[in-house]
């Protein structure tokens, strides 16, 4: 919150802002809408939020809500007709009540239909192109991954709250403990998102002065 605000404050009076919606999260019923505003001509930053409604997907929870802030900088000047490509930093929080995944021999493994509750931080990195067409309408193609904490309590498939989750070899707490925690580097993002210009200031006249003698 406290970068965004810095980075909300270094957003130019004549800057382009752009309201977008991610168009591969939309296909699969997940809400991400996001909002980009310029700073330089060749960065930006990009405010987004992603959520999940679905309390139970073939019996396995998929709520979730991330909140991430995004720094861009683009290649080509972002007031060029095509923008192109860009690097892109990321710093989020996440909240969650999810049937989490895990690999096991080298396969993605669930944890059958025990779920999980809890809340967490990411630090991501992303690249993407952004294509403008027409006059206010642009597309814009991501992918990126992050290094993710997460603090929460496991659950059985009946609701029962799991006192003893699976913990690393001689980590195990000397009493039942449900808090559990676990760190990771996964993929974060990837879409296609569809956004359309909602500001576009226009150039104000040159003023001229005259003297007379």
């Amino acid at each position: 919150m406290a970068c965004a605000a810095v980075l909300f404050t270094a957003v130019r009076a004549d800057a382009q802002i752009y309201a977008k919606l991610n168009g591969l999260y939309a296909c699969v019923g997940v809400i991400n809408p996001q909002v980009e505003f310029g700073i330089s001509d060749h960065s930006a930053f990009q405010t987004e939020f992603v959520y999940s409604p679905w309390a139970s997907v073939r019996g396995r929870h998929m709520k979730f809500g991330i909140f991430m802030n995004e720094y861009r900088y683009y290649i080509n000047n972002v007031r060029s007709k095509g923008r192109g490509f860009y690097v892109a930093a990321d710093v989020g929080m996440m909240a969650f009540d999810i049937t989490r995944p895990r690999l096991g021999n080298g396969k993605l493994v669930w944890f059958d239909r025990n779920y999980s509750k809890g809340y967490g931080f990411m630090l991501g990195l992303a690249v993407g192109y952004e294509y403008r067409f027409k006059e206010r309408w642009v597309v814009d193609a991501f992918i990126g991954g992050a290094y993710m904490n997460s603090m929460y309590n496991g659950y059985l498939a009946d609701g029962t709250i799991n006192m003893n989750p699976h913990r690393p070899p001689g980590k195990e707490p000397d009493s039942p403990d449900p808090f559990n925690g676990s760190a990771e580097t996964m993929p974060c993002k990837i879409g296609i998102s569809i956004g359309y210009r909602i500001f576009n200031p226009k150039k104000q006249p040159t003023e001229t002065t005259s003297s007379v003698l």
